[in-house]
C-alpha cells in the first residue's frame, strides 16, 4: 500500500494529546495524515496496562523509548527494555504492563490506521482515570473489533 506523504514535523510533547491519567497518549500521525496506512502515538505508562485483548483488524507494534515493560503475546511473556521493538500480529491475544517502578514511554504503531478512533471515543477531551477508561473501552470494544479476553496483568 502506498500513500502520498504529508509532511509532519512535531517537537517533543506536540501532537494530539489525550489525557488518560494512567496512560497519557500523544498522537503524532493519524489516518488522515497517512491515508489510512498507519497511526503512530507516544504512550507513557504511569499506571497499569490494558486488559488482555485481541485486535481483529490491526497489527500493533511497540518501540520502547524509555524504561521497561512486560509484554504477554499469547502464552509468552517477554521483557522489552529501551530500544526493544515488539510486533503483535492481528488476531493475537496480548497485553503489556510496567516491569518496575520506572515509568516507561512507548512509541506505538497501529496498521492499518483507524483504531485511533477507539482512543478518541474512549478518552475524548476528558481527563479520565484507569477505571473510567476500562469501563468506556469495554462499552465500545465491539465497534472496533476489539475483544477483551482477560484482566490486566502486573
Amino acid at each position: 500500500m502506498s500513500f502520498t506523504p504529508k509532511k509532519i514535523v512535531l517537537g517533543p510533547g506536540e501532537g494530539t494529546i489525550l489525557k488518560a491519567i494512567d496512560h497519557p497518549i500523544t498522537f503524532k500521525a493519524t489516518k488522515e495524515d497517512t491515508d489510512g496506512t498507519y497511526s503512530l502515538f507516544e504512550a507513557t505508562l504511569i499506571g497499569g496496562g490494558p486488559g488482555q485483548h485481541i485486535h481483529e483488524n490491526e497489527e500493533e507494534a511497540f518501540y520502547v523509548l524509555e524504561g521497561e515493560i512486560k509484554v504477554k503475546i499469547d502464552d509468552e511473556i517477554i521483557t522489552a527494555t529501551a530500544g526493544s521493538f515488539v510486533l503483535i500480529p492481528r488476531g493475537t491475544e496480548h497485553t503489556f504492563w510496567r516491569s518496575n517502578s520506572t515509568t516507561p514511554k512507548l512509541l506505538v504503531i497501529i496498521s492499518p490506521a483507524g483504531f485511533e478512533d477507539f482512543f478518541f471515543e474512549v478518552i475524548g477531551d476528558d481527563e479520565i482515570d484507569g477505571q473510567t477508561m476500562e469501563e468506556r473501552a469495554t462499552a465500545v470494544s465491539s465497534k472496533y473489533d476489539l475483544t477483551f479476553t482477560g484482566p490486566p496483568l502486573g
